[in-house]
């Protein structure tokens, strides 16, 4: 790959209602935390660049909001996503268990629907002491369903930027085959493709 050539990539955080998307996404893009962040309706956009195995990339990345009454909208923007990052708060068993249904509804709607589509799992808030979900069942959870898990916390900034990096680099790696694939197609000469020579 050009290293000189920058790469856009849109990644999408989805999770329930209060797990800390937003506090994720401005700890990592400004490297900011506020208690106090507004419930995001539909969703709010913020780009970073950064540079994963020599390449520049753009990162456009879409905090959504976690309201149920929300979701459908939600839905809509899934389209185009080259990676997708699952948050949870581990102080709260409910939005833990709400993954599946996160997980299962962004794969049914992207397209075209595939086995590795690049994601990681954020555990969200592990500064606080009310934990209800252990290291070790969110681990056994992603470690079925072959995705990386990171124990994060936005207040603190810990695994937030390796969390997105390791998400960035799945998502490049996955839209360099495609781009690869696409040339190789196209390319392609067999026999029959190739023009008939008329007699005189």
């Amino acid at each position: 790959m050009n290293s000189s050539k920058k790469v856009d990539l849109k990644i999408i955080i989805i999770g329930a209602l209060g797990v800390g998307k937003t506090s994720l996404l401005h700890q990592f893009v400004h490297k900011t935390f506020h208690e106090d962040y507004r419930t995001t309706l539909g969703a709010s956009i913020l780009s970073k660049h950064i540079m994963v195995d020599n390449t520049p990339l753009k990162l456009q990345i879409w905090d959504t909001g976690g309201q149920e009454r929300f979701r459908s909208m939600v839905s809509t923007f899934y389209k185009g996503s080259d990676g997708c990052m699952l948050a949870f708060d581990v102080t709260d068993l409910e939005s833990f268990e709400s993954l599946d249904d996160w997980r299962e509804d962004f794969l049914e709607k992207i397209i075209p629907t595939e086995q590795g589509f690049p994601m990681v799992v954020l555990g969200n808030k592990i500064d606080l002491n009310e934990r209800q979900v252990s290291k070790e069942t969110a681990s056994f959870w992603c470690k079925e369903k072959d995705i990386p898990y990171f124990e994060v916390s936005a207040k603190n900034d810990v695994n937030v930027v390796q969390a997105f990096e390791t998400l960035a680099r799945q998502a490049l790696s996955r839209y360099q085959e495609i781009l690869e694939n696409y040339l190789t197609d196209s390319i392609k000469l067999t026999p029959d493709d190739q023009p008939k020579k008329k007699c005189c």
